[in-house]
């Protein structure tokens, strides 16, 4: 991994060629220009340092271990060094490095000079950095294609591996939080599909992970849901009661809470019991749950969600200790009968107890989050819902910092909100008599519309029964998350079966065909998995073709994308990287045979392994990929 930085620098022109004189190894650097050349140019000083004297050369050839190179971490940190080295007077120096835009120029490029020289005019000092033959401000940096080759042959060797863990922390993500006795909509599949990934990225990158399903279980309604299941189905403590459709039951009891003032009154009796804990009341509340958790659990079949749940009625003997502790501290202030507290910089407070001695979401969630901390010990909190609940999110952040629970600058406890799913009208998505359309059906659909594209494409000719039932699994269900995830979570988006099945441009239809394809290739060759190992332990990775240069650079940049997943939580970044990944491979694999076959015959006549084993990475990277976004690719499509 080679590149020059070339620094231009009219002070501590002796000290910064005694540096060069004193570095150990003469031979990686250019010769250094004498100092009377440099005053008799009255300009500047040039000097071509070779960073890779300290260390990253030999870091490359040698890389320890199995896991991949973030390249673009790593470059920060030579001109971090660099920088703090040769300015220590400038504080918190800006750090800039980003892969080139343009290739000409080179394949990454330190930005941070621009910025530096602002603070170095403001400080009133006569620094100036310019780069011979580019647009001034910007260090090219190039890759050594011998590094990039042995970096990619560590990839095939050791498989896509993870960069190392400074220390393993402990994840928490919240996520999908469905509401007991009803059914699960299309405004729940947001939140469910990007907190598995979330949840998946983490894993990847080797953090303890929990996920959490924060149900709604709790609450007023369950006192009409209990009161109704009693006229129902009265011998309901004995026999389980059929509640075939629960949406249709909380709609019954609800009709009857409205209308039947009778029904009312024993409704809040019924909550009252509950939360007594009086056992026939915590039986026919489980009976409801158990009903929910099931249709719940075929979407989470479905989709392949793995969770924990952990509803409201979990936290429900800690929320007088949290009231209290906020007491104590003098947090709590009264309003009208409620207790309220408010947080700094927050203009709406929490309420933690109503003016009837109940409690609240609010109270509801900072238990959740005192439980997390302090008994679950998560060094990360992520709450996943609409973008809706961010001041709520916000207010109950503000009020854990206010009473000591976390410091943010340790902790990180953050809320990754997203917008609505639309339908193709650019209204909320509903079904055409206005209701909320049911996730299930959502999923059915999608099934059924997977298999009329499979069928249209002729597949059902050529693949088994079975490979036919996983390639539909895997396009609807690839294509509902895809659609998803591939667009800013921060944004509403447009659901549209049309074009999420489309095998065009950057859909999962058309990734997932792209990787059935590129693993064919090998088997098309009859080349089994113990020669493209063999093939990687001895064979070189060549990059002379330009398409293939670029291909192995985009693969590689692969840690440095989750990288930036990881500081924000967008993950439409790395759909953006697959689909790049994805064209850049068809780019090489139209230019560069990897298999050369006898144009009469058909035959075999020459396999171009170092290509091969190009292929292999590319698919290996893909595969990454889809698991961490939760799509199943399949062998043949």
């Amino acid at each position: 991994m080679s590149f020059c930085v070339y620094v231009l620098q009219e002070r501590e022109i002796r000290s910064l060629s005694a540096e060069i004189e004193s570095l150990k190894n003469p031979q990686s650097l250019s010769p250094s220009p004498r100092l009377d050349e440099l005053r008799d140019e009255n300009t500047k000083l040039k000097y071509r340092l070779n960073i890779l004297k300290r260390g990253l050369q030999e870091e490359s050839t040698t890389h320890c271990g199995k896991s991949m190179m973030n390249i673009n971490l790593r470059l920060q940190e030579i001109f971090g060094e660099a920088i703090r080295a040769s300015c220590p007077e400038l504080d918190n120096p800006p750090l800039s490095v980003a892969p080139n835009q343009q290739a000409k120029f080179g394949d990454y490029q330190c930005n941070s000079a621009m910025a530096m020289a602002q603070m170095f005019s403001q400080q009133m000092c006569p620094f100036r950095l310019i780069v011979p033959s580019v647009s001034p401000g910007f260090i090219n940096i190039h890759l050594k294609r011998t590094i990039v080759s042995k970096l990619l042959s560590n990839l095939l060797i050791n498989g896509v591996q993870p960069p190392p863990l400074a220390s393993r922390k402990k994840v928490v993500v919240d996520f999908s939080s469905p509401n007991i006795a009803k059914e699960m909509h299309v405004g729940h599949l947001r939140s469910t599909i990007i907190g598995e990934s979330m949840s998946r990225l983490f894993e990847f990158l080797g953090y303890d992970v929990v996920r959490l399903n924060h149900v709604g279980d709790w609450g007023t309604q369950f006192g009409m849901l209990i009161a109704h299941l009693q006229d129902k189905f009265p011998d309901y403590r004995t026999s389980s009661p059929p509640i075939g459709d629960l949406q249709a039951f909380y709609k019954e009891s609800k009709k009857r809470f409205d209308e039947e003032e009778d029904f009312k009154k024993r409704a809040y009796q019924c909550v009252v019991r509950l939360q007594s804990k009086e056992p026939d009341f915590i039986k026919g509340w489980n009976l409801i749950c158990d009903v929910s958790r099931r249709e719940f659990q075929k979407v989470y079949d479905c989709l392949d969600i793995q969770i924990v749940e952990r509803g409201e009625s979990f936290y429900q003997d800690m929320m007088t200790k949290v009231v209290k502790e906020f007491e104590e501290k003098g947090l709590v202030e009264l309003d009208e009968g409620r207790k309220i507290v408010f947080a700094p910089g927050q203009s709406i407070p929490l309420t933690v107890v109503k003016s009837d001695g109940g409690y609240t979401y609010d109270t509801s969630d900072l238990a959740a989050l005192h439980h997390r901390l302090f008994t679950e010990k998560a060094d990360i909190i992520i709450y996943v819902t609409d973008s809706g609940q961010a001041t709520h999110f916000q207010v109950v952040f503000a009020a854990a910092q206010m009473i000591g629970w976390y410091n943010p600058q340790v902790t990180r406890v953050e809320h990754a909100g997203f917008g609505v799913v639309l339908g193709e009208d650019k209204k909320k998505f509903k079904t055409r008599s206005g209701d909320t359309v049911r996730l299930m059906d959502l999923l059915e659909e999608g099934l059924k519309r997977s298999m009329d594209k499979l069928k249209e494409k002729e597949r059902d000719k050529v693949l088994t029964p079975e490979e036919l039932t996983k390639a539909q699994r895997s396009v609807a269900f690839g294509c509902i998350k895809y659609a998803d995830l591939s667009h800013n979570r921060i944004n509403d988006y447009v659901f549209s079966f049309d074009k999420m099945l489309d095998d065009r441009g950057n859909t999962a239809a058309y990734l997932l065909y792209a990787f059935t394809r590129i693993r064919s290739i090998a088997r098309l060759a009859n080349i089994d998995e113990a020669t493209l190992r063999k093939a990687a332990e001895t064979s070189e990775v060549l990059l002379d073709h330009e398409k293939e240069w670029k291909l192995g650079k985009c693969i590689l940049r692969f840690p440095e994308i989750l990288q930036k997943i990881l500081d924000d939580l967008l993950l439409h970044t790395l759909c953006d990287y697959l689909y790049e990944l994805a064209t850049t491979f068809t780019e090489f694999y139209d230019s560069c045979y990897c298999v050369e076959k006898d144009r009469q015959t058909g035959e075999v006549v020459k396999i171009n392994m170092w290509r091969m084993l190009l292929c292999e990475a590319t698919a290996a990277i893909m595969a990454k990929c889809f698991d961490i976004l939760g799509i199943n690719p399949v062998g043949r499509m």
